[in-house]
């Protein structure tokens, strides 16, 4: 069984179902990406994951009730004291920063018009680190962790511990992961 980064490998939990967050809290991951709830529950949610002593970062685009402005960056911030964001807006990436929280910039490689329009934003807009979707293409993660100058999170189709061995063996710092087993 793949370990959490206390026993030796960066497994990131990605929460996308309200009835992971107390798995999540009662794993040994030390981050977790909020992709489910909405801004309602977030302070509680937030809460009981800090209080498990979790780090939350939350996806913009995922969260109920968030705007993708400066605005709903600076709120996260100062209402919630959230950890960072995770976003595909690069405006909201220099919220991050501004507000005094890290961001995820998330990329998704299609083609490889994508993954080049990804690396010129990337060195324009300076996210902590990026998250490269689907994380199942080795190539194209050696090719990235050598061309940015971030920390690399693969994620998104990831089923096995092989898979995520893989995914780490080619240069990715992190694998998130929804599934709970590898928490």
């Amino acid at each position: 069984m793949v370990q959490t980064e206390e026993s030796g490998l960066p497994i990131i939990a990605s929460i996308t179902k309200p009835e992971q967050i107390a798995a999540a809290a009662a794993s040994k991951v030390k981050r977790v990406i909020l992709m489910t709830g909405d801004i309602v529950r977030l302070a509680d949610i937030r809460n009981r994951l800090h209080e498990s002593g979790k780090e939350v970062f939350v996806h913009l685009e995922m969260v109920q009730g968030l705007g993708r402005d400066s605005s709903a960056v600076q709120y996260l911030a100062a209402t919630f004291a959230v950890d960072g964001i995770v976003t595909t807006k690069s405006n909201a990436i220099a919220a991050a920063r501004q507000a005094g929280i890290r961001s995820i910039q998330r990329i998704f490689a299609i083609d490889s018009a994508a993954v080049e329009t990804a690396v010129k934003m990337i060195g324009q807009v300076m996210p902590d680190e990026v998250e490269l979707m689907p994380g199942l293409m080795p190539r194209v993660i050696r090719d990235l962790k050598a061309r940015l100058n971030r920390p690399l999170i693969v994620g998104g189709l990831i089923r096995s511990e092989e898979e995520i061995r893989v995914a780490l063996n080619s240069g990715a710092d992190h694998v998130s992961i929804g599934d709970q087993r590898f928490w």
